[in-house]
């Protein structure tokens, strides 16, 4: 595993290791150079930049440019762009990689740095290994070359845009369609809701004022409350909430009910299973996703596959299988037929499109299915000990899963962006879940100080 990517790229608070200057101009150093070993012919040298609207984001670009340069590449910074902007514009311009820094749906303080192939699709971890190991024998980082160049290309965003508006079926006519959009202070701010009222709908905007300290705080994907309470009140016909990167979705239904990412991925695959276009009527979900998703789809002859959380364990399932669509219940989707990358905006538009077509209301996606109650405790670690060497852990949560029967289960996972152990409970019963997961925790609490 590697040692400082994470689930989704490098991350921590940023001006603490990693995230200081030295670090980020050596990951930027190492990270081209062990590209270039790949071997791949490029069409430029270019190197494809995005950032959130995170304080933090334009020093940790000028840290990274510096040891970019130094390996002899070109930087191309678009902005403020939403990560799957940088997905996009990698593929279409031939760019040697792209990266954004981002922390996503993480606070403020915190920011990121995450490396997309060629290909727009996130970099994998063999590849992030090598790129750690270089970092270690890496004394010191050279001057940036002579010929090498840094450029501001905002308006490169205007083709993410323009492919985004692509997706949208041009038969909907969304004159009169109310929308709400949160935007999360983050990296959709403009874009967004430009690409919905470009596309003619009546959009209400919320939290589109960056300061560089508000993005995620108390908004969008992770904290869908107020956008919620915006669509029921002003009788939208559905609302959209995306997180600080909008690679991710949460969405309302009219009567101000959310629609999580499991919601989401049963009315897109229930769609194009009725299209015939979910190929090998197969779906890719995480391990966190809902039991009760899992066996709805199950019920409609659909396949779950599952695999380990982060959207980019989702994509290396759909390219393995050459399927359709995941995702994860946090609302990372991808429609692979349609984009490398997660995408919430994307993820928007093909909701909306669902609905419409369906000519009933987005209540209808609510009512789909019924979800199992669960319970997610987050337990703080100072370390990740492996969960083998916590004094008889696994076996007790063994004795709790055979309790619970076929009707419930506990999914154990040490978070890939934050210090924290992740327990799920789930099951037809509520108590029991409720309960299952304190023990659990507890467990874990009492004996994980003294493990080895």
């Amino acid at each position: 595993m590697p040692k400082y990517f994470g689930t989704d790229g490098v991350r921590a608070v940023a001006g603490q290791f990693p995230l200081v200057e030295d670090f980020i101009t050596k990951l930027g150093y190492c990270a081209l150079k062990e590209i270039e070993k790949q071997g791949r012919a490029f069409a430029n040298r270019d190197v494809i930049i995005a950032e959130d609207s995170r304080a933090s984001g334009r020093e940790i670009a000028s840290y990274l440019s510096k040891g970019i340069r130094a390996a002899g590449y070109n930087v191309v910074h678009i902005g403020i762009a939403p990560t799957p902007a940088a997905s996009f514009l990698t593929q279409k311009y031939k760019a040697v990689c792209g990266i954004v820094i981002s922390a996503s749906h993480n606070p403020a303080e915190f920011n990121g740095i995450k490396f997309f192939s060629p290909l727009g699709c996130k970099i994998n971890e063999d590849l992030e290994a090598s790129i750690e190991t270089a970092i270690e024998n890496c004394s010191s980082v050279p001057a940036e070359k002579e010929g090498t160049s840094y450029s501001e290309k905002g308006e490169l965003v205007d083709d993410y845009i323009a492919f985004l508006k692509s997706t949208f079926p041009k038969d909907i006519d969304l004159k009169d369609t109310k929308i709400v959009l949160d935007c999360a202070n983050g990296a959709s701010y403009k874009i967004a809701p430009r690409v919905f009222k470009e596309l003619g709908a009546q959009v209400l905007s919320l939290n589109t004022l960056p300061n560089g300290v508000n993005i995620n705080a108390g908004c969008g994907a992770l904290h869908t409350q107020g956008m919620q309470d915006a669509t029921k009140d002003n009788k939208a016909y559905i609302g959209f909430s995306f997180d600080g990167d909008a690679d991710r979705l949460i969405a309302s239904d009219e009567k101000g009910r959310q629609l999580d990412g499991d919601n989401i991925i049963a009315a897109a695959a229930l769609y194009l299973k009725g299209k015939e276009a979910l190929k090998g009527n197969k779906v890719v979900l995480t391990i966190m996703a809902n039991l009760g998703l899992i066996n709805f789809l199950k019920a409609n002859a659909i396949e779950p596959v599952l695999t380990k959380v982060g959207d980019k364990y989702v994509f290396e399932e759909l390219e393995k299988d050459d399927l359709s669509i995941g995702g994860e219940t946090s609302g990372h989707i991808i429609f692979r037929d349609i984009s490398q990358a997660g995408d919430g905006i994307l993820c928007a538009l093909q909701l909306l499109a669902i609905v419409k077509y369906s000519g009933k209301p987005a209540s209808a996606i609510k009512d789909l299915w019924t979800k199992y109650p669960l319970k997610l405790v987050p337990v703080k670690v100072t370390e990740k000990t492996p969960l083998e060497q916590v004094d008889g852990f696994l076996d007790y949560v063994a004795t709790m899963q055979k309790a619970m029967g076929e009707k419930g289960r506990i999914v154990i996972r040490y978070s890939g962006t934050e210090p924290l152990l992740r327990i799920l409970v789930e099951g037809e019963d509520k108590a029991l879940v409720e309960e299952t997961a304190e023990k659990v925790a507890q467990y874990y609490k009492s004996k994980a100080s003294a493990a080895v």
